[in-house]
């Protein structure tokens, strides 16, 4: 239950929804006392609730109405909300804020009922019985666990199971936030701390589901009520700076008159209204800005009758005004995750003065205020001849609901689930990824490539090695923006995808609870064992990966091909023909040249000559400090045997996964390649680098090696160090 109001309506409030003040409560009261109207005539409580909602549904069955207040009224009879007034007063108050937003008929009857099979002896089958399943669902949707049966898990329960209510109709929780804002309006004579826990649910709950819902109208105001009871002083700051500018004259209203003229010249019908910002808005606009003049106090709202004008309107706004092209966003085109459609944007006036202005139509602010509710009942069946039978049309199951339902029911324990619950709704905004297939995939701001995968594939993402973003490779800790493309990598074949796994590393790039469960839970049945080191001091993946390791290291211990000079590297058959008898020959590290790069040499200490490509910058400091070049070439058959084998590092660069070193071990064999040597980088961000020592028959074969390699799933590029292949005899 809950208790009434002592403090009138914030300052400054001047739009929104009624406020069902003391006086209207102690007229409700009256009524309710009095007792049901004669038979087929509205009791006097509820004629003001049934006059709303026949503005919205002029159509509209009222005896349903008359039907839920009688019984709603007999059942409460004799409860008293801690205000003294009698409690049928707040089921009035919150189908009333339904009505104002104009809620169907439906929805209005279970609000009516809301309380009365939590706090009544009415049962849910009588509910059903009398009003049908649909009403019968809404009232099973927004009743409270007993704490007798569930302690202190019921208040965490009691919104999973109203949560999966919502997944199958959303007027569960249209219900539940005119439910929680008349509370919060009555919430006076509780006790500060009372006031405070309840507040805060309200803040880390209920305000970012009616930010989802599109149901602004209830959001700021509850946004506006929290800030007052959780940061009184603030508020007062705010409300003190309200109170200063409205003693002013008002910029905006000016303004708006400026807009009116220029939208009448040019033929357009509009209605053109300055719109305050609310008390929160107010003061995040002064955290942002500083200090803050009269039009940063609201906006101009512009209303039309239909697309095209919304665009004619903007046009019409940059052509006589000066447009903040910044500030400029086209919400029309690309609606928001919550079904807000509008045009912003903001001009500089007469003065100089920058006011922000919104512009849609009659229709979309409809909704823009009160988002799902405003859809009327979005499960009547679809008509036309086309319609399956039975189907229902459903437009309010968006995305982040239906991650939600996925997660939550993988998570049993309740604490759990409070947390993650808050922390999925902490994310204030929604991205759209385009799918490599075609399709989309939305996402909260900020999710990285591993939300992606837990997103689209479930516990299947376990076997997911990378991403492209926007036909780039990129790590799964890649964080995603609004509009980009994503084709997630998955193990290719079911060997790989059975024996894959999430690294703890994925836990760090992870923000959806969706997926930190299913990680989560896979790293608790798969604990790591202890990681072995093979002699390079690599770490292997597993027990196949690091024998290939061993096996590819005791082919040859020769090492890196950069290190030394190459033994008889001055002769002919060791590929370089140098113009200096007796010379050996080093290839420069800075450019290691290859067959058939153009080269030239220099004569160092020792006997020796350094082997440069002709482009490499070392050429141009041995020029300038006076060194002779030396004459080289590559050898071919007319100086003798040109065909010595050659020895290259290569680097594959792959995202980690089992089996990956075998892999690519038989597809360097596979095109006559020999292994030298061989190392494993530990994995970082789930990528790995691998590099090898080869020696090729033919320095032709190089292109097509690289190539296999690259063709090896998982891995995503094979480079050679500085282009580097260094001549050896074998």
């Amino acid at each position: 239950m809950s208790a009434e109001a002592t403090d009138q309506a914030p300052f400054g409030r001047r739009r929104g929804l009624p406020r069902i003040d003391l006086r209207n409560l102690r007229r409700f009261s009256r009524a309710a006392l009095l007792g049901t109207a004669s038979r087929g005539r509205l009791p006097d409580a509820i004629e003001h609730v049934a006059k709303v909602h026949r503005a919205h549904h002029p159509g509209a069955d009222l005896d349903v109405l008359r039907k839920a207040y009688v019984l709603a009224e007999s059942s409460h009879r004799g409860q008293m909300r801690k205000s003294g007034e009698p409690y049928i007063t707040h089921p009035l108050a919150v189908t009333l804020i339904l009505a104002e937003l104009g809620a169907e008929t439906t929805t209005l009857t279970a609000s009516l009922l809301h309380d009365t099979v939590e706090d009544t002896d009415v049962t849910l089958d009588q509910v059903g019985e009398q009003f049908g399943e649909e009403v019968r669902y809404l009232v099973d949707g927004v009743t409270k666990l007993e704490k007798v049966d569930y302690g202190a898990a019921a208040e965490p329960e009691t919104f999973r199971k109203m949560l999966v209510a919502t997944g199958n109709d959303v007027r569960v929780m249209s219900i539940k936030l005119a439910d929680r804002l008349h509370n919060m309006r009555t919430l006076g004579v509780m006790r500060p701390e009372k006031q405070a826990r309840i507040a805060k649910v309200t803040r880390d709950v209920l305000i970012p589901l009616a930010e989802r819902l599109g149901v602004q109208a209830l959001k700021t105001e509850l946004e506006d009520l929290v800030f007052a009871i959780l940061h009184p002083e603030e508020y007062a700051r705010t409300r003190e700076l309200l109170q200063s500018h409205a003693e002013r004259p008002d910029p905006l209203a000016r303004a708006a008159e400026d807009v009116r003229g220029v939208l009448h010249e040019a033929g357009i019908t509009a209605e053109v209204l300055v719109r305050p910002r609310h008390f929160v808005s107010v003061h995040r606009v002064g955290l942002k800005r500083g200090e803050l003049t009269g039009t940063d106090l609201g906006r101009l709202l512009v209303l039309v009758t239909d697309d095209a004008d919304c665009y004619a309107v903007l046009g019409e706004l940059h052509t006589c005004f000066t447009p903040v092209i910044s500030e400029f966003k086209d919400f029309i085109a690309v609606p928001k995750f919550n079904l807000y459609q509008s045009l912003h944007t903001a001009v500089a006036g007469r003065d100089g003065e920058v006011t922000e202005v919104l512009i849609r139509t009659h229709q979309m602010h409809r909704v823009a205020e009160a988002g799902v509710i405003a859809l009327g009942n979005p499960y009547a069946p679809t008509e036309g001849a086309d319609a399956p039978e039975g189907e229902r049309a459903d437009p309010t199951r968006p995305g982040w609901l239906s991650r939600l339902l996925d997660w939550q029911s993988a998570t049993p324990d309740p604490d759990l689930f409070w947390t993650s619950l808050r922390d999925d709704l902490a994310q204030d905004r929604e991205i759209t990824v385009f799918r490599s297939d075609g399709g989309t995939l939305g996402l909260p701001a900020g999710a990285s490539c591993v939300d992606a995968a837990y997103a689209l594939y479930g516990e299947d993402a376990h076997s997911c090695i990378g991403a492209r973003v926007n036909g780039r490779i990129a790590t799964l800790s890649t964080v995603l923006r609004d509009g980009d493309t994503l084709q997630l990598l998955m193990a290719s074949d079911g060997r790989d995808a059975a024996s894959h796994g999430p690294s703890p590393e994925w836990l760090d790039h992870a923000r959806t609870p969706a997926a930190r469960i299913a990680i989560n839970r896979w790293l608790a049945a798969h604990p790591a064992p202890p990681a072995p080191q093979h002699e390079s001091g690599a770490a292997a993946q597993d027990p196949e990966a690091e024998s290939a390791v061993r096996a590819v290291a005791t082919r040859g211990t020769q090492g890196d091909a950069d290190a030394a000079p190459v033994p008889g590297a001055g002769r002919p058959e060791a590929g370089v023909v140098v113009d200096l008898p007796g010379a050996t020959v080093r290839l420069a590290r800075c450019c290691t040249p290859v067959p058939p790069d153009a080269v030239t040499g220099f004569a160092v200490r020792g006997g020796a000559v350094t082997v440069h490509r002709e482009r490499c910058p070392g050429v141009g400091r041995m020029i300038a400090a006076g060194r002779t070049a030396v004459g080289v070439r590559w050898a071919d058959e007319d100086d003798g045997d040109g065909g010595g084998d050659y020895r290259v590092t290569l680097f594959a660069e792959a995202f980690s996964r089992p089996h990956l070193l075998a892999d690519l071990t038989e597809a360097i064999a596979a095109e006559g390649a020999e292994v030298v040597a061989a190392a494993v980088e530990p994995p970082r961000e789930q990528r790995v680098r691998h590099t090898y020592t080869l020696q090729l028959p033919d320095a032709g074969r190089l292109p097509t090696l690289m190539r296999a390699m690259r063709n090896v799933p998982g891995v995503y590029d094979v480079t050679r160090e500085g282009r580097s292949m260094v001549a050896a005899r074998s």
